[in-house]
């Protein structure tokens, strides 16, 4: 069984911090920043809470696919910056947009998280016929958790939302998800919900990095050579499962990060970056929202069209990586 994402939908804040902007404070220019990871411009959230952004986007993919939010059995959201420690940001968009009838929780996959989340739906959606649809959301706003100080990280993240409503379907579906937590230290940031009195500056080393409190660090050579790998090892476990192969995909979507890994990746792949869809220069790297974004913009724009077949493929900190191959 596969599913058919029947609409999406996208919040973007308004603001936008361009890249001139950081050298306000932090040495670097646009040539430095666009040369190196692609990125000019990136959204970032004001007064948006992270589960706002993601109920907007929901709002929207209801309002295209033209259904009941009663009729959704189960709300998915993907995100690392929810604005509570509990409740889940799913429960918050669940009451949002009125699915009373939805079961609703939360998926902490990074960069990976829209697809370990969209593959859950569909397992849900596998083993229980009596659900319609399950509504997918990814949400983050990673604004909050950068060090500006550091160049190597803050140029990277932006904030926005995606969500997609999909619903059971005999299309072509194959997906892979897989982890490496041996590679955990090289992409992290600690909880914001550490109670007081617990400490970061302590004899116990668990070997992350003594950043400031819930600020992001990241090994970037580390990351960089994970997620070059990452990329063409996902489909090609997906293409021994299936028989498919990289031609007969119409379009890769990756995850944003850096223009330069995907590229890398394309390389290594023996895939041209015209088959690539990329949305990275205007909304950074937007964590588990970078995927849905791409997708719900190329949608948008008419470059994916029904029928079409489309990989997936998104890697990030965990280490997490996975992928889908799915008919649009």
């Amino acid at each position: 069984m596969g599913i058919n994402i029947l609409a999406m939908g996208s919040y973007v804040p308004e603001q936008k911090l361009l890249n001139d902007d950081f050298k306000k404070f932090i040495d670097t220019n646009d040539e430095w920043i666009r040369t190196r990871t692609g990125i000019t411009e990136r959204p970032m959230a004001g007064w948006e809470p992270a589960w706002y952004m993601g109920a907007e986007a929901a709002k929207k993919a209801i309002e295209r696919a033209g259904i009941d939010p009663a009729d959704i059995g189960l709300i998915i959201a993907a995100t690392i910056t929810s604005d509570f420690l509990t409740p889940s940001m799913a429960c918050v968009i669940q009451r949002e947009i009125g699915a009373v009838n939805a079961a609703a929780f939360d998926v902490n996959a990074a960069c990976t998280g829209f697809i370990y989340a969209l593959d859950t739906a569909r397992r849900f959606m596998q083993t229980d016929d009596s659900m319609k649809y399950v509504l997918v959301v990814a949400a983050e706003a990673l604004s909050r958790f950068l060090d500006f100080s550091d160049r190597t990280t803050s140029i990277l993240f932006g904030d926005g939302a995606a969500a997609a409503i999909v619903e059971p379907s005999d299309k072509l579906y194959a997906s892979h998800l897989a982890s490496d937590g041996t590679g955990a230290h090289f992409l992290c940031a600690r909880s914001l919900n550490v109670a007081p009195e617990v400490k970061t500056e302590t004899e116990f080393d668990d070997g992350f990095p003594k950043k400031p409190l819930h600020k992001l660090a990241q090994d970037g050579k580390e990351v960089y050579k994970f997620a070059t790998k990452a990329l063409p090892r996902s489909f090609d476990i997906i293409s021994e499962k299936t028989g498919i192969t990289k031609d007969e995909i119409d379009w890769f979507i990756p995850h944003q990060a850096n223009i330069r890994i995907i590229e890398t990746a394309a390389k290594h792949f023996g895939v041209s970056m015209d088959k690539f869809i990329i949305t990275l220069d205007h909304y950074g790297n937007t964590s588990s929202g970078s995927i849905p974004l791409a997708l719900n913009e190329a949608i948008e724009k008419g470059i994916v069209k029904r029928g079409q077949k489309l990989a997936l493929i998104g890697f990030g900190a965990g280490l997490t990586y996975g992928g889908i191959v799915l008919e649009y």
